[in-house]
C-alpha cells in the first residue's frame, strides 16, 4: 500500500535513540514496536547477532539562558568608553607597526655594521703609538714609556683567574646576553636616579661587548687630519649621549653576530687601558708583576681587573694600598659567583698582590723622562712601533741619590719648607748614572730641575776662569791682589765687585783665591785672561747656555742647568776634554738584535791641556779639603769640588768629583725666593756628601788625577801698577802678622 500523500511522522526521541528492550515497557511500547521499525533495526535483525538497544538517556532539564548584560544607558559613560576603545585600538595599531618598522631598521643597521667588521685579529692591538722600554746599564728593565703592549693574548691563553675576575666585575651575564643587557640598563638607570643624577649619568649598565665597542670607537679609526689631537678623538669616543648609546648598542649587536663571546673578550683584554701606560692585560702583567698574563694568581688577576674602572687612579704604582683594597672587593665577587672557593678567596685576601721589584722601585723617573726628551723624536715620542732603549742608568747609584735627598730634607730642612733640590751623578765620560730632578723622587712627567731649570751658577763657574788662566800659562801659586776695584762698563754704570765677606785680603795665590771663593781675584783673572777666552773654555767644556758678556761672567751671572755644569766638571776630571752628557747607549726595535742607533754623547775634543786640568783638580781638592767645600769630604777618598751661591742667595750649588764619579747638586726655590741661611757650602755640600758616601760604599778608594801647583809664584800679569799694589799688599800682610811699620 502506497503511503504517498501521507505526512511523514516527525523524528522523535525513540527514533534517535532506539527502542527500549521488550518486556520492560507497557503496551504503548509494544504497539509502537508492532508498527513501523526503523531501517537500521531491520538490518540489525538480519544479522546473526544483534547489539542490544541503547538505553534511553533521561531528558535534560532546560536551563534558563543567561541574557547578556545590557549596556549602560548613561550616554556619557558610553561616549568615554567608545573614545577609550578607539584610542586603544589606534595606539595598538601604531605600536605594532612602529615596532615592526624599528626592528627592520635595527636589523638593517646591524647587518650593515656586521659587513664592515674586520677579522678579530685586526682588532687586538689598537694603539696609536708604540711603547718604549728602558733598561739600565746591566740590561734590567726599570722604566716604561708610551703605549705599552706586551703582546696579543686570548681569553683562553690568559690566566683563568684574570678572565673570571673581568667577567665577575664587568659583566656577570656576559655569556648569557646578546650584546646588550636591558636588565643591566634598567638597574643602572634606577641607581642613577636614586643617587640624584640623570638616567644616563654615572652608572651605564654597559656590557663587556658594549665596552669593547666603545674601545673600538664604533669602528672610527683615528685620523690626524680629522681630529685636532688624539685626546679629542678619544673624548669623542667616550661621549655618552642617547644617540651615541644607540649606535653603541647596534655595534654591540653586530659584534655578537660576527664574533664569538671569547673573541669579544679577547679584544677587550688586549685593548683596555690598565694604567701606567699599559694597554692590554699582557702589558699590565709585565708592568706591575714582571710576569706574563697567563701566570697571574687570583690576587693579581683581581688587581688587574680592578684597574678597568679607574686605571689611572687605581694603578698600583700610584697607590698600592688602594689597588689592593679594590682587588679585595673583586675577590668577593668571584667568590659569590662561584669562580673561587671560600678557601681560595680567603687565601687571595691574605696574600694580596705586590708589585715586582722593578715596578716597586719606580727608579729613575726623572732620568727616563730626560732620555725620552733627548732621544730622537720619531723613536721615543712619535713611534708607532715598540722600542727598547739601553741606558747608562745605575740603579744602585740612583737609589743612593734618592736616599740622600730624602735624608737631608727629612732631617735638616725645616718642616713646611718649599725649597727644592736636584742631583746628577755621572762618570768622567759623561755617562749619567743617576738623576733626581726634585725632592719628590718617585714621579714621572714632573718638572725636572736637573735639566729644565736654568739658574745662576754663582761661584761654581769660577773653575772655568782658572782653567782658562792655567791653559794660558798661569800657575796655581801665582799671586793676585784682592783689593777694591771699579770697572767701567760701556753703556752701564761703573761696577765694583765685592767679596762674600765684604773684606779685602790683599795678595793671595790663585789656589787661595779659589779655596775661599774670593770674587775680586776671579774678576781680575778673567779680565787678564780675556772674557772671550773664558767664555770659549766654558762653552767648549759643554755649557751651552748663553753666557754673560760682561765681567760678571767670572762670578757665574749666567743661567745654566745642573746637567750642563756637572758635565763640564766631568771634563776637568777626565783630563781636560769636553763631555756631552748622555743617557742613551743603544736603541733597537723590540725583537730585533741589531741596534738602530748607539750612544749620543761621551768624550769630545780637548779643551785644556792635561797638565792644566790636573793642576786645576789639585786647586779644587784644596777647596774641598780645606776651603768652602769641607762638608763634602768623604772618608778615605780624595774629593775635588767647588761651592756656588748666586746673587741674593737665590741658588746654592756644590759640584765635585772623586776619581770615579762626578756629582752636582743644586738647591733653591722654584719662584726664585732667596734661601735663608743656605749657601753652597751648607746643605748642597751635605747632599753631595750623603749621595757620594752611598755611591762609594764597597768601592776601593782611588787617588785623584791631580798635579800640585809647584811652579814659582808670580803675578797674574806684568803690569807695573799692579806690581806696586802687590808689593804694598804683601807689606801690609806682613805688618798684620808680625806688627810694626
Amino acid at each position: 500500500m502506497s503511503d504517498s500523500g501521507r505526512k511523514k511522522p516527525p523524528l522523535v526521541a525513540e527514533r534517535r535513540y532506539g527502542s527500549k528492550p521488550a518486556g520492560k515497557s507497557g503496551g504503548k511500547t509494544k504497539g509502537a514496536a508492532a508498527g513501523r521499525k526503523p531501517a537500521a533495526t531491520k538490518r540489525v535483525a538480519s544479522k546473526s547477532t544483534a547489539k542490544p538497544a541503547a538505553r534511553k538517556t533521561p531528558a535534560r532539564k532546560k536551563t534558563a539562558r543567561r541574557k547578556p548584560a545590557k549596556p549602560s544607558r548613561n550616554p556619557i559613560v558610553r561616549f568615554f568608553r567608545a573614545i577609550f576603545g578607539w584610542l586603544f585600538r589606534l595606539i595598538w595599531a601604531f605600536t605594532w607597526r612602529i615596532t615592526a618598522l624599528a626592528m627592520i631598521v635595527v636589523g638593517l643597521a646591524v647587518g650593515y655594521v656586521y659587513s664592515t667588521l674586520p677579522e678579530v685579529t685586526a682588532l687586538l692591538d689598537g694603539r696609536a703609538n708604540g711603547s718604549v722600554v728602558m733598561t739600565d746599564r746591566t740590561g734590567e728593565v726599570f722604566a716604561w714609556r708610551g703605549d705599552q703592549f706586551g703582546g696579543v693574548v686570548t681569553a683562553d691563553s690568559v690566566s683563568p683567574h684574570l678572565k673570571n675576575a673581568v667577567v665577575a666585575t664587568e659583566d656577570k651575564r656576559f655569556y648569557r646576553h646578546f650584546g646588550i643587557s636591558p636588565r643591566g640598563v634598567a638597574s643602572a638607570v634606577r641607581i642613577n636616579l636614586r643617587e640624584g643624577r640623570g638616567p644616563l649619568s654615572g652608572h651605564g649598565g654597559s656590557t663587556i661587548t658594549q665596552q669593547t665597542a666603545k674601545l673600538l670607537c664604533l669602528g672610527v679609526v683615528y685620523d690626524d687630519t680629522q681630529w685636532d689631537s688624539e685626546a679629542a678623538y678619544e673624548a669623542d669616543c667616550r661621549r655618552g649621549s642617547l644617540w651615541r648609546k644607540g649606535k653603541e648598542a647596534i655595534y654591540a649587536l653586530a659584534m655578537e653576530v660576527k664574533y664569538t663571546k671569547d673573541e669579544i673578550l679577547s679584544i677587550y683584554l688586549n685593548r683596555a687601558y690598565m694604567g701606567g701606560g699599559a694597554y692590554g692585560s699582557e702589558a699590565a702583567a709585565q708592568r706591575y708583576f714582571g710576569k706574563p698574563a697567563a701566570a697571574l694568581s687570583a690576587a693579581e688577576g683581581a688587581m688587574i681587573a680592578g684597574l678597568l674602572t679607574a686605571p689611572s687612579t687605581l694603578a698600583p704604582t700610584s697607590n698600592l694600598t688602594r689597588s689592593q683594597n679594590r682587588a679585595g672587593v673583586i675577590i668577593g665577587l668571584m667568590e659569590d659567583q662561584g669562580y673561587l672557593s671560600t678557601k681560595a678567596a680567603q687565601e687571595a685576601r691574605d696574600n694580596p698582590a705586590k708589585l715586582s721589584p722593578a715596578a716597586q722601585a719606580r727608579a729613575g723617573g726623572y732620568f727616563a723622562d730626560w732620555v725620552m726628551s733627548s732621544g730622537p723624536e720619531f723613536f721615543t715620542r712619535n713611534s708607532t712601533s715598540d722600542v727598547v732603549i739601553r741606558t747608562t742608568l745605575d740603579q744602585r747609584i740612583q737609589d743612593a741619590a734618592e736616599e740622600a735627598m730624602n735624608y737631608i730634607f727629612s732631617e735638616k730642612v725645616r718642616e713646611g719648607s718649599k725649597a727644592q733640590a736636584a742631583i746628577v751623578v755621572m762618570s768622567a765620560d759623561g755617562a749619567v748614572r743617576a738623576m733626581v730632578g726634585g725632592r719628590k723622587t718617585k714621579v714621572t712627567g714632573a718638572f725636572n730641575r736637573a735639566v729644565q731649570a736654568k739658574r745662576q751658577t754663582g761661584s761654581a763657574f769660577k773653575p772655568f776662569v782658572y782653567a782658562t788662566a792655567l791653559e794660558l800659562g798661569w800657575s796655581a801659586n801665582d799671586i793676585v791682589v784682592d783689593e777694591p776695584i771699579t770697572i767701567n762698563i760701556p753703556g752701564s754704570s761703573p761696577w765694583s765687585p765685592q767679596n762674600y765677606d765684604r773684606k779685602f785680603h790683599g795678595p793671595v795665590t790663585l789656589t787661595e783665591a779659589l779655596r775661599v771663593s774670593l770674587n775680586i781675584p776671579a774678576v781680575k783673572i778673567a779680565q787678564d785672561a780675556g772674557l772671550e777666552n773664558v767664555r770659549k773654555v766654558a762653552s767648549d767644556f759643554g755649557i751651552e747656555s748663553d753666557l754673560a758678556a760682561g765681567p760678571s761672567l767670572a762670578l757665574g751671572a749666567s743661567d745654566t742647568s745642573l746637567l750642563e755644569v756637572t758635565g763640564a766638571y766631568a771634563g776637568i776630571l777626565n783630563g781636560g776634554s769636553s763631555v756631552r752628557p748622555y743617557g742613551l747607549v743603544e736603541l733597537k726595535m723590540q725583537g730585533d738584535d741589531e741596534a738602530l742607533m748607539t750612544s749620543t754623547g761621551g768624550i769630545g775634543e780637548r779643551v785644556i791641556s792635561e797638565d792644566a786640568a790636573r793642576e786645576l783638580t789639585w786647586m779644587m781638592h784644596v777647596v774641598a779639603s780645606e776651603g768652602t767645600g769641607r762638608r763634602a769630604n768623604l772618608p778615605d777618598w780624595q774629593v775635588a769640588g767647588k761651592t756656588g751661591t748666586s746673587q741674593k742667595a737665590k741658588d746654592a750649588w756644590f759640584i765635585g768629583f772623586t776619581a770615579d764619579y762626578v756629582a752636582g747638586v743644586w738647591m733653591g726655590y722654584d719662584d726664585n725666593t732667596p734661601l735663608t741661611g743656605v749657601t753652597g757650602s751648607g746643605l748642597p755640600a751635605e747632599i753631595w756628601h750623603e749621595t757620594m758616601r752611598r755611591v762609594h760604599e764597597g768601592l776601593t778608594p782611588k787617588p785623584l788625577p791631580m798635579l800640585r801647583g809647584g811652579s814659582p809664584a808670580r803675578h797674574v800679569a806684568p803690569d807695573p801698577q799692579r806690581d806696586r799694589d802687590t808689593r804694598n799688599g804683601i807689606d801690609d800682610l806682613l805688618r798684620g802678622i808680625f806688627g810694626g811699620n
